[in-house]
């Protein structure tokens, strides 16, 4: 039976699927970037719980990962759409169906990735802090 953690890092991927550009999760940067763009949902680190007693409870706000990547010669224009799909695509249901107390993207911090003989790519990294609470820290 999975865990909450991966229940909810499972429910985020399949939120991310929904989206035009192509979705996977742990995967190295392929060699080519679909026309929609690329996202690649890294796991992250659950961080220190808050612990509470009776009943004891663990807190965390889990720092998972979204390196979204798009090239093409209008790559900021594509950029810009794809990151706003994500923020409407997390707006649309901060607790994932649920799962998590709450969903919170962070700002990106775009950066343009010179490739050799090629067009250049635009990737940022979106941290998603994901709130949620467990019976234990291995649950």
């Amino acid at each position: 039976m999975p865990t909450p953690r991966e229940n909810i890092l499972t429910a985020l991927h399949v939120r991310l699927s929904e989206l035009p550009a192509t979705a996977l999760r742990g995967d190295v940067l392929p060699e080519r970037v679909p026309a929609a763009g690329l996202l690649i949902l890294r796991d992250g680190e659950p961080g220190e719980p808050e612990v509470t007693l009776s009943p004891l409870r663990y807190h965390y706000q889990h720092r998972a990962e979204i390196e979204a990547v798009v090239q093409g010669p209008d790559r900021d224009a594509a950029f810009d759409t794809l990151i706003a799909a994500i923020g409407t695509a997390l707006n649309a249901d901060r607790t994932l169906g649920g799962l998590c107390d709450w969903v919170e993207p962070e700002a990106p911090a775009s950066v343009d990735l010179p490739i050799e003989g090629a067009v250049a790519l635009k990737a940022a990294l979106i941290t998603v802090v994901l709130h949620y609470t467990t019976t234990g820290p291995l649950a």
